[in-house]
């Protein structure tokens, strides 16, 4: 059976939350490996302006025209359970990883009662290549 990591990464389309316009911050540099690797990325950044890493910013998760399997949190952990929030107003989502860093227990367990893959404290990058070695 696959654990929490191995499910989240093959789920195909990702709203990123927080990405970032600065290429030298993990917040950018790690959703566009994951671009880059195949995945649909969805950024979500109401700072950002109309586009990064040639996709559509939307200002929140909820706003998001296209299937969400995941979020993906770049966000300070006292700010992650509003964005789960917003995010559970989703019918298609089934994931929730709060980026290396990123610990927050309301989040944890609203993901859990809900029945939802959840991920926290890791980061996407770092798993995915961890997991194409093994």
């Amino acid at each position: 059976m696959q654990n929490a990591v191995e499910q989240a990464l093959s789920l195909q389309n990702i709203a990123v939350v927080g990405l970032s316009r600065d290429p030298s911050k993990a917040a950018h540099t790690v959703p566009a490996y994951l671009q880059r690797v195949g995945y649909k990325i969805y950024p979500v950044n109401p700072f950002a302006g109309p586009e990064l890493l040639g996709e559509k910013v939307y200002n929140k998760v909820s706003e998001i025209e296209g299937q969400v399997d995941m979020v993906v949190v770049f966000r300070p952990s006292e700010e992650a359970l509003a964005v789960v929030e917003d995010a559970l107003q989703r019918e298609d989502l089934q994931a929730i990883w709060l980026q290396e860093g990123i610990v927050n227990s309301q989040v944890e367990s609203l993901a859990k009662e809900r029945g939802l893959i959840f991920v926290q404290d890791k980061c996407t990058f770092k798993e995915h290549r961890r997991l194409q070695k093994a």
